[in-house]
């Protein structure tokens, strides 16, 4: 029997291979980097968030546009097996205090270690340093690997080549190309859980980039998000504005920029506010006055002094403005900034198993997919189950 190629060695593409090499069926998986799973390792870092513990209705609402779509296939592999595939390589599973679930060791290396361990015992191949180019006349994958070019003739292929943020740790978009050559469709790749530039004064900048804000509740339209935002010395980041970066994004590419804005003092009702902010200043300064009656964080303070005119407002004017501080900007961090991609492969180009209709054979999982997903373990889940579902779909594909 030809044995399955899977191209790409993050998540999705370790997933697949212990699929289908768990069916008995000869597997060797290509990643162009020196080691598999670097990105894994990286989401890791802060904690591996793996899935959330919401419940179905709410869990699948984080994927928009694409939940009616990404239902049935995260059901064949919810968030409840992916927690006992976890537990079944040796990492329990715990859910936090913001109903994120996260691996006991609260770390990514040792679940991996322990994967690669299963993979080996499963006879997977594992073929590093291999840059896959395409396919040439006659079908066969085209690698550039530290020996020159090869060519691998497979019964089936899974790709799993991820997007375009992070680029340094494997992936590129570069495959884009590629199915560009093959006339598959791919809808742009856009940043996803990104930051957004907003034009600071020098002196904002140089003092505060690198501090949080919290808790802050980020608005735009009709949605409001409480979290964290992070000051950098171009703009925003952090939890709140990831939350929120598809709907911004997508009005920067509408309108040509964006308004949202920051409740400052989120647990603090107008009046308690306006009560504090009512007090004589007397000889306090502003930045003084503020700290000691609003109880904001000097980073806080001084994003209202990029309102230039914030010293000069009444107690009422200065409360509105904490409680929704406008922030514009007119352009999302670029691509390889960002946490993940949107857009990829659309789903009208696949069949019910994530083969590509005018590729027979070839499969396609994880974030290659056009579909994006806010942080909070919605992202590894989209990809450990899309992954499920294009492996399932190549054994079935193998026996008929």
């Amino acid at each position: 029997m030809k044995g399955v190629a899977i191209i790409g060695g993050g998540p999705a593409g370790l997933m697949a291979a212990e699929i289908i090499a768990t069916a008995g069926v000869p597997v060797t998986l290509y990643e162009r980097k020196p080691t598999p799973g670097r990105k894994f390792l990286m989401a890791g870092r802060g904690g591996l968030n793996l899935t959330h513990s919401e419940d179905m209705p709410d869990f699948m609402r984080r994927y928009g546009s694409s939940a009616a779509t990404l239902s049935p296939i995260i059901a064949e592999f919810s968030p409840l097996m992916l927690r006992a595939w976890c537990e079944g390589l040796g990492e329990p599973t715990f859910v936090g205090t913001s109903g994120r679930v996260f691996p006991q060791s609260f770390k990514a290396s040792p679940l991996l270690r322990a994967w690669r361990s299963r993979l080996d015992s499963l006879g997977v191949g594992f073929l590093l340093r291999h840059d896959w180019q395409g396919w040439d006349d006659d079908g066969a994958l085209v690698f550039l690997s530290p020996a020159g070019q090869i060519k691998a003739k497979t019964a089936a292929a899974v790709l799993a080549l991820g997007g375009a943020s992070w680029p340094k740790l494997g992936a590129d978009g570069s495959w884009t190309k590629i199915m560009a050559r093959q006339n598959i469709p791919v809808t742009p790749l856009l940043p996803a859980n990104c930051g957004f530039a907003v034009e600071w004064s020098d002196v904002f900048r140089n003092k505060f980039a690198g501090s949080p804000i919290k808790p802050v509740t980020l608005s735009f339209a009709d949605v409001a998000v409480k979290g964290e935002v992070m000051i950098t010395e171009k703009g925003l980041e952090g939890g709140a504005v990831y939350a929120l970066s598809a709907l911004l994004r997508d009005e920067i590419m509408r309108k040509g920029s964006v308004t949202f804005t920051l409740d400052l003092k989120p647990d603090l009702t107008a009046a308690a506010l306006l009560a504090r902010l009512q007090a004589p200043r007397a000889a306090k300064s502003f930045f003084n006055f503020l700290r000691e009656k609003s109880g904001l964080s000097p980073a806080a303070v001084g994003l209202l002094q990029e309102n230039r005119s914030a010293h000069d407002y009444t107690p009422e004017a200065l409360t509105a403005l904490i409680k929704a501080f406008p922030v514009r900007s007119t352009a999302p961090f670029s691509i390889d900034r960002a946490i993940s991609t949107a857009g990829g492969i659309p789903f009208t180009s696949l069949d019910d198993h994530l083969m590509l209709k005018d590729k027979p054979g070839v499969f396609v999982a994880g974030e290659m997919l056009d579909w994006e997903a806010p942080t909070g373990g919605y992202l590894l889940q989209g990809t450990f189950s899309t992954a499920v579902r294009a492996a399932r779909g190549t054994l079935a594909w193998l026996t008929d």
